[in-house]
């Protein structure tokens, strides 16, 4: 499993330097992460076994596939549908642009058209494998293009004082430096790429970025960064203190996409599986005597996906169990539409002490949030208090998780 280093390896090999190619395509108005993600995946799809498959824009939009994918999850209309072919052509062709020049993919001109090979699998798997994935991707090749191209320093002129005169230097700076350098020449487009590259930036330094054409009165937050832009954590942050999840649901109700969560959960416990399996020897992460030598091949929800969509693809909300822990423990005698609750305490604390193993650990890619983890406990118990809890205090971790069961 490729870790951050790696994207970072990656990137340090080529020279984006938009002054020497030109390309004004090397990010785009339409990106956003979860595209990004998805394309990534459609890729995968459509190539199968064949990686040295060629492949253009059209090919991987017309698969039926990923069409149903696109439709159900990102509510577009029908991929065959002639009155979409031009949103298509942006929504699949942009990300294929971006892979190119970042040479995530092989981009060849021919023609009208440009044709695509993956040039390395590793990396595209790697950005399709999860969200974070994807955004950690894009956040080390955004910063390796300004680098390349000599515009970082306005960037982190910026970052470094926050007001609206910086913000509009910047601004102004990429605007310039696209229209000279590049075939763009209208300041609109260049302002909506420059929304894609500075709230980037914005998030990881926890800093405010761009918002109506303004700099942010707040910082970005990951919800703006997505086409599908729910986010259940500032939905719930309006909800009164001691107002029940249920109570509150039924009066400020949320239409669930639940092809995208199930979509996400989908790949959250292929991705857990694939940890397992390659940083901890395919154990269990229950410890239990008589399983230790069983492989953890089934991924468990320990608060199960219909009842809690919002928490479904938290992967600090699925554990690796053996078969026999899953269906006749986790499950009572095999029926997945129950939950042992005796279980489910128990499991919730081992993934406590996975998780504190993967945060404090010094070698192993780190694929928690204790934060998250927070919001998970948070949503299964509906209890406000559990947010409160300090960063890394798994002790009063453990602690809430105890006084729920014993309650």
């Amino acid at each position: 499993m490729l870790t951050q280093q790696s994207i970072i390896d990656f990137c340090n090999q080529y020279d984006y330097d938009i002054r020497k190619t030109g390309n004004g395509r090397w990010i785009d108005q339409k990106l956003t992460v979860d595209v990004l993600c998805f394309i990534a995946d459609s890729i995968l799809e459509f190539v199968g076994d064949d990686i040295h498959k060629e492949f253009n824009v059209k090919d991987i939009w017309t698969y039926q596939p990923v069409g149903d994918n696109v439709r159900l999850i990102f509510k577009k209309p029908d991929v065959n549908d002639p009155k979409a072919a031009r949103e298509y052509d942006k929504f699949f062709g942009q990300p294929l642009k971006l892979l190119g020049y970042s040479k995530v993919l092989h981009e060849e001109k021919r023609g009208n058209c440009n044709i695509y090979r993956i040039n390395n699998l590793d990396i595209l798997e790697y950005i399709a494998a999860r969200e974070k994935n994807t955004l950690f991707f894009l956040k080390t090749y955004i910063e390796k293009v300004l680098n390349d191209s000599d515009m970082m320093v306005f960037f982190d002129e910026f970052f470094d004082i926050q007001n609206e005169e910086a913000y509009k230097k910047v601004k102004a700076n990429m605007q310039g430096f696209l229209i000279d350098n590049t075939h763009i020449n209208g300041k609109t487009e260049c302002n909506r790429i420059f929304t894609k590259v500075i709230n980037v930036l914005a998030y990881y330094k926890n800093a405010c970025g761009t918002r109506g054409g303004h700099i942010s009165k707040s910082i970005i937050t990951y919800d703006e960064l997505m086409y599908n832009r729910m986010n259940f954590r500032d939905i719930y942050s309006d909800k009164p203190k001691g107002v029940t999840r249920k109570e509150y649901a039924a009066t400020h109700p949320v239409e669930v996409n639940e092809a995208y969560y199930h979509y996400q959960s989908a790949k959250a416990k292929k991705y857990l599986r694939l940890f397992n399996d390659q940083s901890r020897n395919g154990q269990t992460e229950h410890f239990e005597e008589t399983h230790m030598h069983d492989k953890a091949i089934h991924i468990h929800h320990i608060f199960p996906e219909a009842m809690y969509p919002e928490i479904c693809y938290y992967l600090e909300n699925i554990i690796a169990l053996t078969p026999t822990q899953h269906l006749n423990y986790a499950h009572p005698n095999g029926r997945t539409q129950e939950i042992d609750e005796q279980y489910q305490h128990l499991l919730l604390l081992s993934k406590a002490d996975r998780i504190q193993e993967n945060l404090t650990a010094a070698t192993v890619e780190k694929i928690y949030e204790f934060s998250n983890f927070l919001f998970v406990l948070n949503v299964g118990f509906d209890n406000d208090d559990i947010l409160e809890i300090t960063d890394m205090d798994f002790c009063s971790v453990v602690n809430a998780i105890n006084m729920h069961y014993a309650a």
